[in-house]
């Protein structure tokens, strides 16, 4: 059974202390395996484990400097673990 898509968005004006803190939480609990993020409009949790991609990316124009941090994982499927492949002529 495949799960509804969920997906999470927040957008807010921080100073650097505050993204600190943020990406301290952020880091500690992928460490710990439980990751929740939420807002007065929405949560969602993840539980991250096994092998997971990391990839950033950072840009500079005239006035305005940005990176992105996108970290991802495969959820392994309870169903897809238990499934035997067969293979025949």
């Amino acid at each position: 059974m495949k799960q509804d898509k969920q997906s999470f968005k927040h957008e807010s004006l921080q100073d650097a202390k505050s993204i600190e803190k943020i990406l301290k939480a952020i880091s500690e609990n992928i460490g710990k395996g439980q990751l929740k993020f939420s807002d007065e409009e929405d949560e969602i949790e993840f539980q991250p484990e096994g092998l997971m991609t990391l990839k950033i990316s950072a840009a500079q124009e005239t006035h305005q400097q940005s990176f992105n941090i996108k970290v991802s994982w495969q959820r392994e499927s309870e169903e897809l673990k238990h499934k035997t492949l067969k293979i025949s002529r």
